[in-house]
């Protein structure tokens, strides 16, 4: 499972966590009671990375919920690992 040191429900109630995980990006954000997850591929930020190759997810807003959702984005990893890895790779074909 992909772990995020020092990331809980406090922390995503200020502001928005991002990460990556060889070549598969994720971005978390806080609503109400809901937990909007995404996956996308690298090079480029969330805003930046067209919402036709993202995939959403939503949880609830809870401590179980937030571990919900890193078992989700492991999960995502490891069922499309060959294509994550092959972002990685391309990268900076596609920054150059």
């Amino acid at each position: 499972m992909i772990k995020v040191i020092g990331l809980n429900t406090k922390v995503l109630k200020k502001e928005p966590f991002s990460g990556s995980h060889h070549g598969m990006r994720f971005f978390m954000r806080a609503e109400n009671d809901i937990l909007h997850v995404w996956v996308y591929p690298e090079p480029w930020c969330f805003e930046q990375t067209s919402d036709d190759v993202k995939t959403l997810k939503d949880f609830p807003f809870t401590g179980e919920g937030l571990d919900e959702s890193l078992e989700w984005i492991s999960q995502e990893f490891e069922e499309r690992k060959d294509y994550w890895m092959q972002m990685e790779k391309d990268k900076m074909k596609m920054i150059l």
